[in-house]
């Protein structure tokens, strides 16, 4: 199951814009990370940038560029082999992540792996990252496995939409924006005549992860051109009294940047029931 969490993750994604006491500034240099290559007995390349790497498998899929969707494996630890963060299928945009990063996953296809030494000028620089959890001036290293790439979200939306329906042996509808929906029960009664329809509905909001962010049992009331684009169209193809599944790709909800409560770029699953067209 993938793991859409990555936009509340500012260890990797964004650099701190607080400053650290210069006085107590101690960046770990080029020296340290030779030094470490050298313990490890690692055969390293060097690039332009000055990030270190070893690829294990290239690979044999697509190679990202620079502003791609991609999906990844990876353990991220300190010089010291303090691990920090470990994740399985993220969904992370290449655009938005630390530059050492970016880097060294366009260095592989899908299916490759490596590992990547990151110097801070290349990480979190010498502010560190906005939690305090990476100082500034520290190397990184990732182990990642470059797992899939994709253009953009919706195309990585889609995919993961297939593989939810898969997964769970349903059988969904797919319309021309991209929304998909199951009818698990028909229902009898009306269906909302317009886009801005009056209508009542029960539901349950979750992503593809199964974490669920919202749910109203007793029944939301709301005109269907005050929500999000996949409901306004999902909600129309449901009886009063039908109930099913609206699996809805981000352009169709929060888009690239979510909100507080929903990462940038998610599918959103509802479980919903059309309680009453007003």
């Amino acid at each position: 199951m993938k793991s859409y969490l990555y936009l509340f993750f500012s260890l990797i994604l964004f650099t701190s814009c607080t400053g650290d006491d210069s006085s107590t500034f101690e960046p770990q240099t080029e020296a340290d990370i030779l030094e470490y290559i050298e313990a490890n007995n690692l055969t390293t390349t060097k690039t332009n940038s000055g990030l270190y790497y070893v690829i294990n498998n290239e690979g044999t899929g697509t190679r990202p560029t620079e502003n791609d969707i991609v999906e990844l494996d990876y353990k991220a630890y300190l010089l010291d082999g303090t691990i920090y963060d470990e994740r399985e299928s993220i969904i992370l945009n290449l655009g938005i992540v630390i530059n050492g990063l970016r880097e060294g996953v366009q260095l592989l296809k899908e299916g490759g792996d490596a590992t990547l030494l990151i110097p801070y000028q290349l990480a979190f620089g010498e502010s560190g990252n906005s939690s305090g959890s990476i100082p500034g001036g520290t190397v990184l290293i990732f182990e990642i496995k470059l797992k899939a790439s994709y253009p953009d979200y919706e195309s990585q939306n889609d995919a993961s939409i297939l593989k939810y329906i898969d997964d769970n042996n349903l059988v969904a509808t797919k319309t021309d924006s991209g929304l998909y929906y199951v009818k698990t029960k028909e229902g009898d009664g009306n269906k909302p005549a317009s886009s801005t329809a009056n209508v009542t509905v029960a539901y349950k909001g979750y992503l593809l992860n199964g974490s669920v962010f919202d749910e109203n049992s007793n029944g939301f009331t709301t005109n269907l051109n005050n929500v999000i684009s996949g409901w306004t169209e999902g909600i129309q193809f449901f009886k009063e009294g039908g109930e099913g599944i609206l699996l809805i790709p981000s352009h169709l909800a929060y888009g690239d940047a979510g909100n507080a409560a929903i990462p940038g770029g998610a599918v959103l699953i509802f479980d919903i029931k059309l309680i009453s067209v007003n």
